[in-house]
């Protein structure tokens, strides 16, 4: 018999269709209050984070109007240039002794361009977004590590020292640090915790993006050590840290056998560093520096415009990373052994670079130094130390955005 009512099929689709939309609405709800909750807990971080990066771009502001420079330029100035090209142009298919895409390691530009397709095309807006959320990510992992470390009062202080300190420039520019140091303070975290392999992933990518990630190696390789001697009679843990010092060494190796393929060397990108930004290692790196910087500065032809600053601010950081590192140590260790472990990479690195000495953007990717001011200092010596920081945030910042002259 014929009838109105909808059959039992129909009733059923409807509840169907009433129950995902039902399930839907709960989800996005779900996630609103998380997200609300996440930014509440985190209010202080969320202040301090913003200002800062107000405060940077309008310090970029003003020096286009003193400078009369363009503000897209001097937010992709310096490496920024290349990133944005390596997102455009990808990498040639030969290896060359100059200057090309071939120096810079893939995964930022690769984020860079998978933003850009949502964002119109524009990968100067891409590249500012990534840096301008890895920037607030490692403001909330630091805290959250120094929480672990120290206290609340200290974690707070931190924060502040943090996105004060004249590197952090970086996070309102192109550079690859907006994904590097969030994936490495992830990582130190997470083995604090003692999961190795979320760990080596997570290391994996911080070493496609930057060849100072492979600091991250020794990290789990001595968590693996640690494991190994702590439980002889169970070696599951010992085997996921092993598992994740092979992960950590994955990016650079992935990138390697890319460029093997791509353009007939693993060591094409090795190759452009050397011979087109004259980069070498050598333990000599300050003493070259140091002399160079010397005959600048020599009475019989002193010109102040003829110096570089670069090493100037090389020989001072080298100063700066000692001093801080010593009060990491003594009187006794405060922050955890993977964190030294880092922090000891990063150190080698930047003391033996010919090219990327200890500027601060290398003392940010450190981050363990810095906090030593947010933990030992006295409230007058944090001040004053906040006060000198401001001052050389705003004139850094305005030398690095215009012209070559200081780089981040």
């Amino acid at each position: 018999m014929l009838t109105d009512s909808p059959t039992l099929k129909d009733t059923n689709d409807k509840s169907l269709v009433d129950g995902k939309k039902i399930t839907l609405s709960r989800n996005i709800s779900d996630a609103y209050v998380r997200a609300r909750s996440f930014f509440t807990d985190n209010s202080f971080i969320v202040k301090v984070y913003l200002l800062s990066r107000i405060f940077i771009l309008l310090v970029a502001y003003v020096n286009t109007i003193l400078q009369h420079s363009n503000l897209a330029s001097e937010l992709s100035n310096w490496d920024g240039v290349w990133y944005i090209r390596l997102a455009s142009r990808g990498y040639l298919h030969h290896p060359v002794h100059f200057q090309t895409t071939l120096g810079f390691f893939p995964f930022y530009s690769m984020v860079m361009w998978a933003l850009a397709r949502v964002l119109a095309g524009n990968l100067l807006i891409s590249g500012l977004t990534i840096n301008f959320i890895g920037g607030f990510v490692s403001s909330v992992l630091l805290f959250k590590l120094m929480q672990n470390w120290t206290n609340d009062t200290a974690a707070r202080r931190a924060v502040v020292v943090y996105n004060l300190f004249p590197g952090t420039v970086i996070f309102s520019m192109v550079y690859s640090e907006g994904i590097t140091i969030p994936l490495v303070m992830g990582c130190i975290l997470l083995v604090q915790k003692r999961r190795y392999i979320a760990a080596g992933i997570l290391a994996f990518f911080a070493t496609a993006t930057a060849p100072d990630a492979l600091a991250l190696t020794p990290v789990l390789f001595v968590a693996f050590l640690y494991e190994l001697k702590r439980y002889e009679k169970s070696l599951r843990k010992a085997s996921q840290a092993f598992i994740g010092t092979l992960l950590s060494l994955g990016g650079i190796a992935s990138f390697g056998i890319f460029l093997w393929i791509w353009t007939g060397t693993p060591l094409a990108s090795y190759d452009a560093q050397r011979y087109g930004w004259k980069e070498t290692t050598t333990p000599l790196a300050l003493y070259y520096q140091g002399k160079i910087l010397a005959h600048e500065v020599s009475f019989s032809h002193f010109r102040f415009s003829s110096i570089n600053l670069n090493y100037v601010v090389a020989l001072l950081g080298a100063l700066y990373l000692v001093v801080f590192l010593y009060h990491i140590i003594r009187p006794k260790l405060y922050i955890s052994i993977p964190a030294l472990v880092w922090t000891l990479g990063i150190s080698f690195f930047a003391l033996t670079s010919a090219k990327t000495p200890p500027n601060p953007r290398l003392l940010l990717t450190a981050f363990p130094l810095l906090i030593v001011a947010a933990y030992k200092f006295s409230t007058r010596a944090y001040r004053i130390y906040l006060s000198v920081a401001v001052l050389l945030l705003v004139y850094m910042s305005s030398v690095t955005f215009v012209g070559i002259a200081l780089r981040p």
